[in-house]
C-alpha cells in the first residue's frame, strides 16, 4: 500500500490515543516515518482492514512492508532493526 516499501509507514487517525502515543514516542527517537491518516485516504483504511482482521486497527505500522498491528515504541523500533537497519543511522533508540 505504501509509496515507501522500505520504510516506516504510520497508519493512524485523528483523535486515536494510542496513534497519539507512539507518535509521540517517535519523535523522540527521530526515526525518520511517513504518516498516513486513514480517515483521509481509503485505501489506507482498506489496507489496515487487510491486515487487522477486518478492522481498522490503529496505529498500525509497516516496516519494510510487514504490518504490524498497534505495536509498542519497542516492537516497532525492533523491526526496524530486524528489517530496516539502515533507518536507525542518526535515531535515537531508547528502548
Amino acid at each position: 500500500m505504501s509509496d515507501e516499501p522500505e520504510g516506516v509507514v504510520v497508519y493512524w487517525r485523528p483523535m486515536c490515543p494510542y496513534c497519539i502515543r507512539l507518535l509521540t514516542q517517535l519523535l523522540f527517537t527521530r526515526l525518520k516515518f511517513t504518516k498516513v491518516n486513514i480517515w483521509k485516504h481509503p485505501d489506507a483504511a482498506a489496507f489496515v482492514r487487510s491486515v487487522a482482521d477486518g478492522n481498522e486497527t490503529v496505529p498500525t505500522v509497516t516496516v519494510a512492508g510487514r504490518a504490524m498491528v498497534n505495536p509498542s515504541k519497542g516492537e516497532l523500533l525492533e523491526a526496524v532493526r530486524a528489517y530496516a537497519p539502515h533507518l536507525l543511522s542518526g535515531a535515537v533508540d531508547g528502548s
